[in-house]
């Protein structure tokens, strides 16, 4: 199917081609403002099925706001029509077309002279009120408060809540395009006349904001949010897509000593604590037993020893392990425990615990594993 995308380079627009293409099977005649203006003529000739996400946000003059938003759609449906092109026609309007505001009567010309087109022609109109989008690939300080909130914190600007309490509703842009890719299978969600995106998020500014100042403080404290959530999930997505490209990467804190080093990697209220352990060869480490702290672990290099035994008990389990058949063990509670490096190179050791590790409340108590004779 050929198809046509004005605003092809917009936030939307991006996200829209990237899933059509997933897709696949479809020939995407993409338009913007750099495009030569003639080959609009050509592509409204050859689509058959219109996305027109073209339009005005932010002008530098208000009255661009009905040039952007009312007269280039009035020049994309003449064009169809002189082509007699009666393919399906999506518009992007926005739910400030309920608004008295400049940019919400400009969304709201659009969508009358959408709907005048598709009583004269019979072609099928679908008409979004979209609300706020976000998601990667968005603009600070043009297309939502999120894209602006995710790049100043990530960059270690300030940020500026007028009012905590403000009430948003979030599309993330993913189901944004999953909504229009919807469309071409005639599937839509509608509400009234206008179409909506399914999946919606009603919260409130000030919460937005701290959620998001949440997940820079990750590389500090190595504690993750409750991501459980999925606005949570999707925002802290859009926050990773606004990290400087100079800094993906960042350091971790290591506990070092002729023994090997021990990390702490991730930790969560929710999940526990995940951790790096390193060991040199011939040392062993562990020697402790835990009343409620269970624990998993995971050799991934090296090759060495985990060895058990229960506190009122003399046997002594042992499970030979190492990083090339991966298994995980399990450390039950009441079972004093120790690993030891048994090859010629590092132990590496994944360690997860069920417990974020209190130094107040450290729950490990001392005691070999293996008994004097």
């Amino acid at each position: 199917m050929k198809i046509l995308i004005t605003g092809a380079e917009g936030f939307i627009g991006k996200n829209l081609v990237s899933a059509l293409r997933a897709r696949g099977g479809h020939d995407l005649l993409l338009f913007d403002t750099d495009t030569p203006a003639d080959l609009l003529e050509r592509y409204c000739a050859e689509c058959e099925f219109v996305y027109h996400l073209a339009g005005v946000n932010r002008p530098k003059q208000q009255e661009e706001f009905m040039q952007g938003n009312f007269g280039f759609t009035d020049t994309l449906l003449r064009l169809l029509i002189k082509h007699k092109n009666k393919c399906p026609v999506m518009f992007a309007s926005s739910t400030q077309a309920a608004l008295p505001n400049l940019y919400g009567r400009s969304k709201k010309a659009g969508e009358e002279l959408l709907d005048q087109y598709a009583r004269e022609t019979g072609a099928t109109v679908y008409i979004f009120r979209f609300p706020n989008v976000f998601g990667k690939w968005s603009k600070p300080n043009y297309n939502s408060a999120v894209a602006t909130f995710c790049y100043n914190i990530s960059h270690d600007l300030p940020i500026v809540v007028n009012d905590e309490k403000t009430e948003l509703h979030l599309a993330y842009i993913d189901d944004v395009a999953e909504a229009l890719c919807d469309l071409l299978d005639g599937k839509a969600t509608m509400e009234g006349p206008y179409c909506v995106v399914p999946l919606i998020y009603a919260a409130k500014l000030g919460d937005v904001a701290n959620r998001i100042r949440s997940f820079r403080a990750i590389r500090e404290t190595n504690v993750v949010p409750d991501l459980s959530d999925p606005l949570s999930r999707k925002l802290y997505a859009t926050y990773l897509s606004f990290l400087p490209v100079m800094e993906f990467a960042y350091p971790l804190e290591m506990h070092e000593d002729a023994r090997g080093s021990f990390t702490e990697f991730l930790r969560s209220n929710a999940g526990g604590q995940i951790s790096v352990n390193v060991i040199k060869p011939g040392v062993a480490k562990g020697n402790h037993w835990h009343h409620t702290k269970a624990e998993k672990f995971l050799v991934v290099s090296g090759a060495g020893v985990i060895k058990f035994r229960r506190i009122d008990m003399d046997d002594v389990l042992e499970y030979p392990v190492g990083g090339k058949k991966l298994v995980v063990v399990d450390i039950p509670v009441g079972y004093t425990h120790s690993i030891e490096n048994t090859g010629k190179t590092d132990l590496v050791t994944l360690m997860w615990s069920s417990e974020c590790f209190d130094p107040e409340h450290p729950d490990t108590v001392a005691s070999e594993v293996e008994r004097p004779d």
